[in-house]
């Protein structure tokens, strides 16, 4: 293994191998917010679990400890007539500090990215000298014997939000429970609730801001959310304003929708774009 070098910004959690029509191919939150974060300038590192079949090296440039599983974190959304249904077929070895290089826990943003409950929850009380941002979509899932994906609580959830400096979900995560929204933000420093084509409300300092994207033809909306965290995530840092954070992130995943799969990774014109202050 090469030797590390000191990173800007740290992801904890899987790769994923996702099955489609078409074949194999590499997602998962680290998968996109890491190249989304190199986007925007920053040096990245990973640590994931995996095995042989993930492509990893798709994630040129990014910095990655990976601990190799006898299978790596696999899912396939199977459309029914009563909507999508999700399915893991198998799950790589779960994180835990002991993971984390010791070079790497100094890392400015620390974001923490389970996709299948495979991140320990206590991380997000682990990193002192870092910024902590939490997706929890994986802590919100679960699956039956036959892999078949169903939400679930968020165990240890109050803990987490005021530990982490932030947290972004879905309004999937929550299966549109809106009141379980708004008892989060209360746990919450800050939280962002993403709602696709609707953009996303801000949760911050007693205030709830609604941002609206930008009008757009979609082609796929796979890794927008997990785009539009690292941008978030990464403007925060270097403004230190959550709403411009907000309004900066929303306009680049809605930009991330035009394309297909991990090409909708940022743009440099389209980071350039949506780094212009609106005035309205």
């Amino acid at each position: 293994m090469p030797e590390l070098r000191p990173v800007d910004y740290l992801l904890v959690g899987h790769v994923a191998v996702d099955l489609t029509p078409t074949g194999a191919q590499l997602g998962g939150t680290v998968a996109y917010a890491a190249l989304t974060a190199q986007a925007l300038g920053l040096r990245v590192g990973a640590v994931t679990s995996a095995a042989a079949d993930a492509p990893l090296a798709q994630l040129q440039g990014i910095q990655i400890v990976n601990f190799p599983s006898p299978r790596s974190t696999t899912f396939e959304n199977v459309q029914t007539e009563s909507g999508r249904r999700q399915i893991l077929h198998s799950q790589a070895a779960p994180l835990s500090m002991e993971n984390i290089p010791l070079i790497w826990r100094d890392a400015k943003i620390v974001h923490l990215a389970p996709i299948a409950q495979e991140t320990d929850a206590d991380l997000a009380g682990r990193f002192p000298n870092s910024w902590v941002g939490v997706t929890p979509q994986g802590w919100m899932r679960g699956w039956d014997e036959k892999g078949s994906v169903v939400k679930k609580d968020w165990e240890n959830s109050d803990q987490i939000l005021g530990q982490a400096g932030g947290a972004i979900l879905s309004i999937e995560d929550v299966n549109g429970d809106l009141e379980l929204v708004e008892r989060m933000a209360n746990q919450a420093r800050l939280l962002c609730l993403t709602e696709g084509a609707r953009g996303a409300v801000l949760y911050w300092n007693g205030d709830r801001r609604r941002f609206r994207p930008p009008t757009v033809k979609e082609a796929d909306a796979t890794g927008a959310g997990d785009i539009f965290a690292a941008a978030f995530f990464a403007r925060l840092q270097a403004t230190k304003d959550p709403w411009e954070a907000a309004r900066f992130a929303t306009c680049l995943a809605a930009h991330s929708v035009t394309r297909v799969g991990l090409l909708s990774v940022p743009t440099e014109k389209e980071i350039a774009l949506c780094a212009m202050e609106v005035l309205t």
